[in-house]
Formats: structure tokens, C-alpha cells, sequence
């Protein structure tokens, strides 16, 4: 029996979030058609993009994984959802980048989405490290950091190996302020909010900004986006916003929620045992953030070749036990739950939503 028979088609279900989505906000119509081509290239950027399927078919795949403690988790959670940032201090910090769809879930949903990305780089030939082997290592670095209560990832002083990696893959200033030129388009007005929502992070008020539509990233593709690019002192300085929406997990599971439409990334940041990002957040109906060289999301591409993947998927699950402790209250709760699973549980799960994930995405490719 498979249960993903219960579920909507993928395309209708598709068709449902995304009417769901306008009644939200305002859809850009080319950046939500260049969304559906690139989701039919490869399983795992159909994953990327379909956040709202997952909410959908994991109880249905997983039922067992649902009557967990819950917590705010991340909910869109990959492999290539992990980045760096300046902290207060001017540190380099390494960790989550993408807070989109932040809401109260079971804490097995991250834990399982994040194992299932690593199996698409795996299939992909872009990790060496076999599937037991990944889902070993997260589910220990996880645990050990839940029950220690949280290890930031700062990349000075500890985490060397881990910060030879991440600044393998810094970018060029030059080239980068030139790439971002060339992903958008100048604007000559945003609304009023975004623009505000853009000066609340710029060093100085009342600056000469020079606006862009952006087009990026999978799954928030198809809502508005706004880039602005100035010079400051000596150089170039970016700030990026763009549209704050409920998340689908709420939007699924409206159903016994109190709030489903709450958006929850500020609380989640906010918690999370991390040296934060002073740039990112929300502002009124706009998420912002500051992008650099140095303040980017980094891909397993961008890495460097010869890298220490068992110290990379450590600090992945880490990273993840960081943020889920801005429940610091259901940490013993996840601890006890996470005793009683079988010895395989997390790489049984992430296969069962591996393959249903591939049947989803050879069927929209059709």
C-alpha cells in the first residue's frame, strides 16, 4: 500500500498553495513560471521549492513521527539551507540561513527534511558519505548539542576546519557585487513598506539608494523581492528584502491552531543558541537581511573539493539543535523521545520520504 495515493495530486496541490499564496501576497508572475521550470530539473530543487508538499505527505508517509514533542522548528530545513554571517562582534558565523516557513511542528519534521537532502547529494555523487553514515552523525550532534544546551558555531577560534571551508567559498567583492547587478532588474520604486523595511538596516538614514527586483532562491520564488546597492564609505554595501508569508506547515495543518497565519521567524531567532545575525529578521510584512561576500547562503558546490564532510553534516546537526533550543523547555522532552526510536529510524524515514519525494517530482516533470 502507498499512501501517498491518499494525498492531492502534486499538481493540484500546487495549484491550491499557490491560490492560497496570492490571498497573501502579491505574486510576481515570470519569477513563479521560472519557479515551476527549475523545480522540474532535479528531485532535490523540486524538494526545495515544494515545502508545502512536505507538510502534506509527511504525516501520511510518517504517522508514527507526528506524535512527537513539538517545537518551532525551521520547516523548510536542507542541506544547502546553511550559510554565514557577521555577528555583533564582526565573527564569521556559520548556520542556518532561511527562516521562511518557521512554525510550531513535531521536531522530527527538520531532523527528517534535512537526512532527505542529504540522500539527494548522496544520489547526486555530491557527498561521499553513505546514508547510515550521515543520519549516524546528525542524530548524535543533535542529541549531544540538545542535551548540552546549545554549541554556537563561530568560526574563530574553534571550528577552524569548518571556517577553511566556509572561506574557501567567499566570494570576491568585485565579482560578487557584479553577479547580483546581473540576477535583477532596476526599479525605480518599491512599496513603501519594503523601502522602510530596507532603511532599518542601512549604517546611516536618509542614503541615496539604487533598487532592484531580485529574482532567487526556490522556495520563496514567486513572491516580491527587493535588493538595493549603494556605496558607503569606500565600497559597496546590499540590503535585501522580501515578502513575509504564513508558513504552509500552518497553512496545511490550520486545524487545531490557534494562530496558523502567526508568523514565527523573529521568535525563532530570537531563541535560538546562536551568535545572531543583527541583520536578519522581519519588519512589518518584509523579511531583510544584509548581503556580502561574507553573508550569503553557501552551496555544496561552492565548497571546497577535498573537505571534511563528516565535520560539515556534524555541524549541520549541531546547528539544527541550536536553533530547535529556542524551545528550551521541550529539549528534555526531545531527548526522552529521541531515546525510545529504533536504532535507524531517521534513515528508515528519510528513504520513505526520499522516494515519495522522487514519485512527486517525476510527476510534475510529466
Amino acid at each position: 500500500m502507498n499512501p501517498l495515493k491518499h494525498a492531492t495530486p502534486v499538481k493540484t496541490a500546487t495549484k491550491n498553495y499557490e491560490a492560497w499564496l496570492r490571498s497573501q501576497v502579491k505574486l510576481v508572475r515570470a519569477d513563479l513560471a521560472t519557479k515551476h521550470k527549475v523545480m522540474a530539473t532535479s528531485p532535490f530543487i523540486f524538494l526545495r521549492g515544494t515545502f508545502f508538499r512536505w507538510a502534506e505527505i509527511f504525516p501520511l508517509m510518517l504517522p508514527a513521527l507526528i506524535d512527537c514533542p513539538t517545537l518551532i522548528g525551521v520547516g523548510d530545513l536542507h542541506i544547502e539551507n546553511f550559510g554565514t554571517w557577521r555577528d555583533h562582534e564582526g565573527r564569521l558565523a556559520w548556520g542556518i540561513n532561511d527562516f521562511d516557513e518557521s512554525f510550531p511542528m513535531p521536531y522530527t519534521v527538520d531532523l527528517v527534511r534535512l537526512a532527505t537532502s542529504a540522500l539527494f547529494a548522496i544520489k547526486d555523487n555530491r557527498l561521499s558519505l553513505d546514508a547510515k553514515d550521515v543520519c549516524k552523525i546528525l542524530t548524535r550532534n543533535y542529541t549531544e548539542t540538545l542535551a548540552d544546551g546549545g554549541h554556537p558555531i563561530v568560526l574563530a577560534e574553534d571550528n577552524q576546519e569548518l571556517g577553511k571551508m566556509a572561506r574557501e567559498r567567499l566570494k570576491n567583492p568585485a565579482r560578487f557585487y557584479k553577479n547580483m547587478q546581473r540576477q535583477t532588474q532596476s526599479r525605480t520604486s518599491v512599496p513603501k513598506d519594503a523601502e522602510e523595511a530596507l532603511l532599518s538596516i542601512c549604517p546611516e538614514p536618509g542614503m541615496v539608494l539604487r533598487y532592484y527586483h531580485r529574482t532567487a532562491g526556490v522556495g520563496s520564488l514567486g513572491r516580491e523581492r527587493y535588493l538595493v546597492l549603494t556605496d558607503y564609505r569606500g565600497g559597496l554595501i546590499a540590503r535585501e528584502c522580501k515578502n513575509a508569508v504564513p508558513s504552509a506547515w500552518g497553512f496545511i495543518h490550520s486545524e487545531g491552531v490557534e494562530d496558523p497565519k502567526r508568523l514565527y521567524i523573529n521568535d525563532l531567532i530570537k531563541g535560538a543558541h546562536r551568535s545572531p545575525d543583527p541583520f536578519l529578521g522581519v519588519h512589518g510584512e518584509w523579511i531583510r537581511r544584509r548581503l556580502a561576500p561574507d553573508c550569503a547562503r553557501v552551496e555544496l558546490d561552492d565548497l571546497p573539493v577535498a573537505r571534511d564532510e563528516e565535520i560539515l553534516i556534524s555541524s549541520m546537526g549541531t546547528e539544527t539543535a541550536n536553533v530547535h533550543l529556542s524551545n528550551e523547555k521541550i529539549a528534555q522532552s526531545v531527548l526522552s523521545d529521541l531515546a525510545k526510536k529504533p536504532k535507524n529510524w531517521l534513515c528508515d524515514a528519510s528513504l520513505i520520504m526520499y522516494e515519495a519525494t522522487v514519485k512527486d517530482w517525476k510527476a510534475w516533470k510529466a
